[in-house]
């Protein structure tokens, strides 16, 4: 059960309710509990039927369990991730250079960096970063 009720406690607490209220206005609470929950019902049923509406066709194409956020387990997802990663290729001499070390990655230089952040950014970069190969980016504005 939730919040940690269970089906003796939630016994206890209908038998006290129903002493505390009384046997002349019992009926009158438990039919408008039916009404409540006959109101909850249809409530539902045409929400179910608007979000049907609003999909179409795709409704009944969706995977709903696989959209259970239960099932979503971090050390799991992690594992996923880092065994569906797909080779590194090794680079030929010849060939052109991955994006990633042109964007700074490893085995990016400095200079290769400063060109590509532009010829205002140039000047806001350190010598020492401009001209040290394999060297980290430096971004003046994230200071």
């Amino acid at each position: 059960m939730f919040f940690g009720l269970t089906i003796e406690k939630l016994l206890l607490i209908g038998v006290i309710a129903a002493l505390l209220v009384g046997p002349e206005r019992l009926p009158r609470y438990a039919e408008g509990l039916a009404k409540l929950l006959g109101r909850l019902r249809e409530f539902l049923r045409g929400a179910k039927t608007r979000v049907r509406d609003e999909m179409g066709e795709d409704f009944d194409d969706v995977d709903w369990r696989r959209l259970d956020p239960r099932q979503y387990d971090p050390r799991r997802i992690i594992r996923e991730a880092l065994l569906d990663e797909a080779p590194i290729k090794p680079v030929s001499p010849g060939a052109p250079r991955p994006a990633t070390a042109a964007l700074g990655g490893v085995g990016a230089t400095g200079a290769g960096v400063a060109a590509l952040a532009g010829a205002s950014d140039t000047a806001a970069a350190p010598a020492s970063v401009a001209s040290a190969p394999n060297a980290t980016p430096y971004d003046s504005e994230a200071t």
